[in-house]
């Protein structure tokens, strides 16, 4: 495992299949506005800005999530934020990447 791995940015094909398998969903954690400019079809949009509101909420769902964004960044925050509150989750880095990979 390397840094890239540790930060959440490394190889995520193996992870994304796994997460899947278990019925994944996936957060957007873009603002509304990137997320109305396109968006992985069934995502939900939950901006990193309030994230930490929706805690409740998302553990309701009761399953693992993957979060993305534009480039990974603002998921890999969120991604530590959703583990840090109990939350299975893994940084799916930037949509349009993670939408490839589904």
């Amino acid at each position: 495992m390397g840094i890239l791995d540790l930060l959440g940015f490394g190889d995520k094909s193996k992870s994304i299949a796994e997460f899947t398998q278990k019925d994944a969903i996936i957060i957007d954690v873009r603002t509304y506005e990137e997320f109305a400019s396109g968006h992985i079809k069934n995502s939900k949009n939950i901006p990193l800005q309030i994230i930490e509101t929706k805690i409740s909420d998302i553990k309701k769902l009761n399953k693992p999530v993957i979060v993305c964004c534009k480039s990974g960044m603002r998921s890999a925050q969120a991604n530590a934020i959703l583990n840090r509150n109990g939350i299975e989750s893994m940084n799916g880095g930037g949509w349009q990447s993670l939408e490839s990979k589904l």
